[in-house]
């Protein structure tokens, strides 16, 4: 099983980024999948999930209105577009895929996670 996430970089705050995951070794169609998120010195939290046919979707407040999760289940890929980035989304983001029977918003809940990809706002 390998999960792929690319995308990240440095921005200015205010700017635009994508991000995308490339699944593999999996039935991706099958799994809930979620975005979270790791600051220096901080656990990791949740940013966003979507469940296996795209048609559900969470996300933690702090990026309501800026975020959006998508899935392209043909492609076995994962996106998060992120807007309006702040300089407080800094952070490496990991794509994770789930089996549950649930889609749910806890690292525990995740079988498969991606090797991360940083995301810099500079202020």
């Amino acid at each position: 099983v390998q999960l792929q996430a690319s995308g990240g970089g440095l921005v200015q705050a205010g700017g635009p980024l994508r991000l995308s995951c490339a699944a593999s070794g999996i039935i991706f169609s099958s799994y809930h999948m979620g975005w979270f998120r790791q600051a220096p010195g901080k656990e990791r939290e949740f940013v966003a999930n979507i469940n296996w046919s795209g048609g559900s979707t969470t996300y933690v407040d702090s990026v309501k209105g800026r975020f959006t999760i998508s899935r392209d289940n043909g492609k076995n890929t994962l996106y998060l577009q992120m807007n309006t980035l702040k300089p407080e989304d800094t952070a490496v983001y990991y794509c994770a895929a789930s089996g549950r029977w649930t889609v749910v918003a806890t690292t525990q809940g995740y079988d498969y996670w991606g090797q991360g990809t940083q995301v810099t706002v500079s202020s």
